[in-house]
């Protein structure tokens, strides 16, 4: 399901995006955003500069790239293409940037920081979930569970109820299968005592048949 709903948000994302070459140009287009919300933390106010650059660049790009899209030939495609190849090296490097951030936050115990990269959109949360998570529940009474945090926190309440409910599953399965056996042991049980009854009867009269036997033949 989580799959299929990161498959779709995409497909949102890239909609208002230039065909031509989008590969590559729907991570540049998608993070464009994110990364000029950058501006808006402390930790980027001498990259403000290049930031603003890199944005306008970006969306002067994407308008040839629209115009592409209709069938200008007015913008040549192999300079399109050179340009989004540029951008790609900035938007890893922003994106490498916030990772970064993020794990100095961590070491540095800084919350502040550690919950503007958390939500800038640009860290790698999967991969750092784990550190998230142990971060946010070490510094919990000074850190505000919203945005990506909030949305792990759901998850795992999700995963332990299905896991709690998989084990009363598992364990009323295992309760019918312990019932079961106990009733075949029982059953057993009852078939080998009717057995040995039935074995030690048949003893008895023969026993009682061979003393008989012998009374009559001291009789004779």
């Amino acid at each position: 399901m989580k799959k299929i709903f990161l498959i779709l948000l995409a497909s949102i994302l890239s909609a208002g995006n230039p065909v031509a070459y989008s590969a590559l140009g729907d991570v540049i287009y998608n993070h464009i955003d994110k990364i000029e919300s950058l501006k808006d933390i402390n930790a980027y106010e001498s990259e403000i500069e290049k930031i603003d650059k890199y944005v306008k660049d970006v969306r002067t790009a994407k308008e040839r790239g629209f115009a592409i899209e209709k069938g200008s030939e007015s913008v040549d495609k192999i300079e399109y293409l050179n340009k989004l190849r540029t951008f790609s090296k900035t938007n890893d490097y922003f994106v490498r940037s916030a990772n970064k951030k993020l794990l100095n936050s961590i070491e540095n115990q800084d919350n502040s920081l550690f919950i503007q990269m958390v939500n800038s959109g640009l860290v790698s949360n999967e991969e750092n979930k784990d550190k998230i998570i142990d971060y946010y529940f070490a510094h919990s009474e000074d850190i505000n569970a919203s945005g990506v945090i909030q949305v792990y926190l759901d998850e795992d309440l999700k995963l332990k109820k299905e896991k709690e409910k998989q084990k009363k599953v598992y364990k009323s399965k295992k309760m019918l299968e312990e019932e079961k056996i106990t009733r075949i042991r029982k059953k057993d049980q009852e078939e080998q005592a009717k057995i040995e009854k039935q074995l030690d009867e048949e003893v008895k009269s023969k026993k009682l048949q061979i003393r008989n036997e012998q009374k009559n033949e001291l009789f004779r």
